[in-house]
């Protein structure tokens, strides 16, 4: 710790400032030891673990923040001693009391099985108009629990935005979100395809409004049947609740393996401090995983 006290001392702070910020640094390395890994190598998932155990001996929020500031410096004296490349917490803050929310989140098991049960059950003898509906469908909700998309969102979808030969989607920016490009499951790929050859023209011409042609999903119709697609989502699982819920717990498992950036282009957030009003959900799952998976409650 010799080259950050001499980092800490350029930056003029005082003997005492040092003192706490090393030990603070000493504190969080020997705990990447117990965890398997170095302050070089620990990534930011790894972090918030550490985040929570904070939590979970009683620090408050003011003392948390104070800690990861101390180890903001100490990222920044191996950023620049090129030891990394970033710091994993560079724009990590912990707020304050947990925002309501009268939802619970779906893991990321629940999403998943929201997907592939949905459609399932479609009688055999449906109508041509209903099988090809139910596609359409199939569709909305890939893109609610793998993309995350917003209900408004679809609005402004076009065909052109499709980019099955890449396996990826482009989501325009609106007026409170920014445009990102999102990667597709190999089995969206397929069903978006069918959907557009085949379900897309039969349901245009079911439009009673007018259409524009290029519109993904026909114009005036997806707002309300996001509604009657997530009611009937709460057929296969109870703790359905909405769109916003959907889409906030596809967030929080990005979390789990995409550091802060790469998850608010993904969710195409304006500004990094509305992606980080998720960390405190995930925080909440990850002191359940610390309560129920570490070593020192095993029995």
């Amino acid at each position: 710790m010799r080259d950050f006290k001499r980092y800490l001392g350029k930056l003029g702070h005082s003997e005492k400032t040092i003192i706490t910020k090393t030990n603070e640094a000493v504190h969080f390395t020997d705990w990447c030891k117990e965890q398997g890994t170095t302050a070089i190598e620990v990534d930011y998932r790894t972090c918030l673990r550490y985040i929570a155990q904070l939590k979970e001996r009683g620090n408050t929020v003011k003392t948390i923040n104070h800690k990861l500031a101390h180890l903001r410096n100490y990222f920044n004296h191996l950023t620049l001693e090129g030891h990394r490349m970033e710091s994993p917490i560079e724009k990590t803050i912990i707020r304050g009391e947990k925002p309501h929310r009268d939802y619970e989140l779906l893991t990321t098991y629940e999403l998943e099985d929201l997907y592939h049960s949905f459609g399932m059950d479609l009688p055999a003898d449906a109508t041509f108009y209903n099988r090809m509906a139910a596609k359409r469908d199939r569709t909305v909700v890939g893109l609610l629990v793998h993309q995350g998309l917003d209900t408004k969102d679809f609005r402004g979808l076009r065909l052109e935005h499709l980019k099955l030969d890449k396996g990826k989607i482009y989501v325009p920016a609106r007026r409170r979100s920014n445009a990102r490009e999102l990667q597709l499951r190999p089995w969206q790929v397929r069903e978006l395809g069918e959907y557009v050859e085949m379900a897309r023209p039969v349901l245009v011409r079911k439009v009673k409004r007018p259409v524009h042609y290029d519109q993904l999903f026909p114009y005036g119709e997806q707002f309300t049947l996001v509604g009657i697609l997530v009611k009937k989502l709460r057929a296969y699982n109870q703790k359905v609740r909405s769109a916003k819920q959907l889409r906030a717990s596809v967030i929080v498992e990005w979390l789990e393996r995409h550091d802060l950036r790469e998850v608010q282009y993904m969710a195409g957030h304006k500004h990094i401090s509305s992606t980080e009003g998720y960390v405190q959900d995930d925080l909440e799952g990850l002191r359940e995983i610390v309560e129920n998976f570490h070593p020192m409650n095993w029995t």
